[in-house]
């Protein structure tokens, strides 16, 4: 920003140009959040229709009035056509035209006053909901490929189950269960939602919240919070198909999947038996085609390696193998033999050598064994007179009793 500084005594004050005022007080009202997003009600005059599209108007009470604007991308959305004296409720952000200083509402939304206040509630509601995450796309469930018994939450007298009935007859025949509910009046949510929460006990794979359109008022019931609440809590998917209005319902945003009228909530839920044909027939055929190609191709391979492989060589392999396995046989046979027979010659020559020093053998020659108390004498100092000996013979034993002892000199 370009200022100029201009000295009076001690303080600096700064001086701004007309434009850099305005620039400034533009900045400060975008960024203050109270003037974003705001309703505003009054009465319409001095309304222009710009050759541009866009709508120029104030709106006024009994005490001010405030410059308005409507640019043409949301005057296409209008649903009426706005006159001067008109009640309404505008909704917008207050900004700032920097070229003419003056202030004015950007307006983006216009409802008539009575018709506003319902939709400043549900807008309301919509936040709070969304804030609470019943509208996350993460908690979507899929649709079933293939539904058995489809369970229906609409009036039993309307045309809307008789357009269900018809096209999921033509296109693919399934069980419906009928949930009859009051779609419309004071009673109407607790009835829709008693029957979603009905159909959740039954065995059934999806579930249509339908009827077939009607007024904002007549639409309450589907933007209440008890309906979305059990949309939300219902363990089968549900398919919202609330009719012919440009507006989502709240019931809309909380289902799984919405279609814009029962009966394309019914196409949605079956698939085409045609179709389903068809796709089997690809199908078939692809699988078909995959086998045989895959047998060509095997046995490609298995005449590659017939041709590899000469029946005769292979015998003559596997003979030489067997004379191989033959002679392996013999020669082990023979070193078996052989080290037995060395082993038994070494066996005998220590046996040989173990009789030689046998205590038997000794016995044989004449000599005995003395023992006394199991102990072998070796010396006369090991007995003394009276004492009990042992005397092992080849053939046996003598007992006696020591008479004298004499010692060799």
């Amino acid at each position: 920003m370009s200022l100029l500084d201009f000295q009076s005594g001690p303080d600096k004050t700064e001086i701004y140009s007309v434009g850099e005022l305005n620039h400034y007080i533009h900045d400060k009202i975008n960024s203050d959040p109270q003037l974003r997003n705001i309703w505003v009600k009054g009465e319409i005059s001095n309304l222009t229709n710009h050759s541009s599209g866009h709508k120029y108007f104030t709106l006024k009470d009994s005490r001010s009035q405030l410059n308005c604007v409507m640019f043409r991308n949301y005057c296409q959305n209008l649903d009426f056509k706005p006159e001067a004296g008109m009640k309404l409720l505008v909704f917008g952000n207050i900004d700032v035209y920097e070229v003419r200083g003056n202030y004015q509402l950007i307006v983006t939304l216009i409802r008539p006053e009575g018709v506003g206040e319902l939709h400043i509630a549900l807008e309301v509601l919509k936040r709070k909901l969304h804030s609470q995450g019943l509208f996350d796309a993460d908690h979507k469930q899929p649709l079933p490929q293939f539904p058995r018994r489809i369970g229906v939450v609409t009036s039993p007298t309307g045309a809307v189950i008789q357009d269900i009935i018809n096209v999921t007859r033509r296109r693919f025949p399934v069980d419906i269960l009928l949930s009859p509910t009051v779609v419309q009046g004071e009673k109407a949510q607790y009835s829709i939602v008693r029957s979603i929460e009905r159909l959740n006990t039954k065995e059934i794979d999806v579930i249509i919240l339908a009827r077939g359109g009607g007024s904002l008022e007549d639409l309450l019931p589907f933007n209440s919070e008890p309906v979305a609440r059990a949309i939300y809590r219902s363990l089968v998917p549900v398919v919202s198909a609330v009719g012919h209005e440009t507006d989502l319902t709240i019931a809309d945003l909380t289902a799984d999947v919405r279609a814009p009228t029962p009966s394309a909530a019914a196409e949605l839920v079956v698939p085409d038996k045609e179709e389903v044909l068809i796709r089997i027939q690809g199908d078939k055929l692809r699988l078909i085609t995959a086998i045989r190609n895959q047998i060509k191709t095997q046995i490609t391979h298995l005449l590659h390696l017939e041709n590899r492989i000469d029946a005769r060589r292979v015998i003559s392999v596997l003979d030489q193998y067997m004379l191989r396995v033959d002679e392996l046989t013999f020669r082990l046979r023979q070193t078996i033999n052989r080290d037995i027979e060395e082993n038994t010659k070494r066996l005998g020559s220590c046996m040989s050598r173990l009789n030689a020093i046998s205590p038997l053998n000794t016995l044989k020659r004449g000599y005995s064994i003395v023992l006394h108390n199991g102990e072998v004498i070796r010396s006369i100092r090991q007995i003394k007179k009276g004492d009990a000996l042992e005397m092992r013979m080849i053939d046996g034993r003598i007992f006696a009793r020591v008479d004298r002892t004499e010692e060799d000199v």
